[in-house]
């Protein structure tokens, strides 16, 4: 059942002849069910929208036209996530100032939000929004940035305000993925005045933004950002290589499914001291493929193996 607020903007757009509004408070209906386990309605509320064709939206839509949001509905939740302590315990925090944010606004005080997300790549970054949107039952929406970023002058800026228009009228979670695509320093000598203008655009945007959307950006390189967009954002939070603890409950998570009682060695723990969560859950994904088609278990042997392989990666190209 959609939430109170849906149906009031549901039933405002009607009223306002919104139709872009209208097609928009659906969408966020049909990922609210659909997150819920209603699949079949959901995929009935969108084959229903997709009838209307009064609509002149642009910027969020079911079909492959979209240009700029990529929706999603996850299903991550937050065990799922392997961090350092502190980062857990600072996602928690913005979970539970926005389940509380009515309580924190009698108060005067608004709940975190703008997020910005930043460290190796592959650390579970683009994993904590999905779970952010999961957690919230809410629509995440991903930027395509190759899709924002054009070479024509002042388009970009103007795309930018479509994406802000639609965080404030869809309530989701709004991920700009490779952030540093817009939000490199504007001190570099070689950055073109145009980008200059969209990152003072995007600077404004995010500061006059008072939806109740959660806003997170992701950069896998802090150094390029420029100085002023820190005070924008309400909590950054840092990512690193898993510590060998995170090694080995990734290890472990990820081949319970399959080998219940595998324990990772130190051996194996050692090795994989230099790897992302990311390469980590891609050995696992492929040990346990090894041993489904060759009908034996997994060893650590095998994943000592797959390991080498990956480091052996980087080996090549350095050379």
């Amino acid at each position: 059942m959609a939430t109170a607020d849906q149906i009031k903007s549901l039933v405002k757009a009607h009223l306002d002849q919104d139709n872009e509004k209208f097609k928009t408070t659906v969408l966020q209906i049909a990922a609210y069910e659909a997150k819920r386990g209603h699949t079949s309605l959901a995929r009935d509320i969108k084959t229903l929208l997709e009838k209307v064709n009064t609509s002149k939206t642009k910027v969020v839509q079911f079909n492959s036209q979209n240009q700029m949001l990529l929706m999603s509905t996850p299903d991550n939740r937050l065990k799922d996530l392997i961090v350092s302590d502190e980062v857990y315990d600072r996602i928690k925090r913005i979970l539970n100032e926005f389940k509380n944010r009515k309580k924190l606004r009698k108060f005067g005080l608004s709940n975190r939000r703008k997020i910005l997300l930043e460290g190796n790549p592959g650390t579970g970054k683009t994993l904590t929004a999905s779970i952010i949107a999961s957690e919230l039952s809410l629509p995440l929406f991903i930027v395509q940035m190759d899709k924002l970023v054009t070479k024509f002058m002042g388009e970009t800026s103007v795309k930018l305000r479509q994406i802000f228009d639609s965080i404030e009228s869809v309530t989701g979670v709004y991920l700009f993925d490779e952030f540093d695509a817009i939000g490199a320093d504007r001190s570099i000598d070689n950055e073109v005045g145009e980008m200059r203008r969209v990152l003072n655009s995007f600077l404004q945007f995010i500061e006059q933004d008072s939806s109740d959307s959660i806003i997170i950006a992701a950069t896998n390189n802090q150094r390029m950002l420029d100085k002023a967009l820190f005070r924008r954002f309400d909590d950054v939070l840092h990512y690193s290589l898993p510590s060998k603890q995170e090694i080995f409950k990734l290890f472990v998570n990820k081949l319970s499914v399959f080998s219940p009682k595998f324990t990772p060695s130190n051996k194996l723990i050692e090795k994989s001291v230099s790897l992302s969560h990311a390469e980590i859950s891609r050995i696992c994904d492929d040990a346990i493929k090894q041993a489904i088609l060759n009908n034996a278990d997994i060893t650590q042997e095998n994943l000592i193996k797959l390991v080498d392989e990956r480091l052996a990666v980087y080996s090549k190209e350095v050379r």
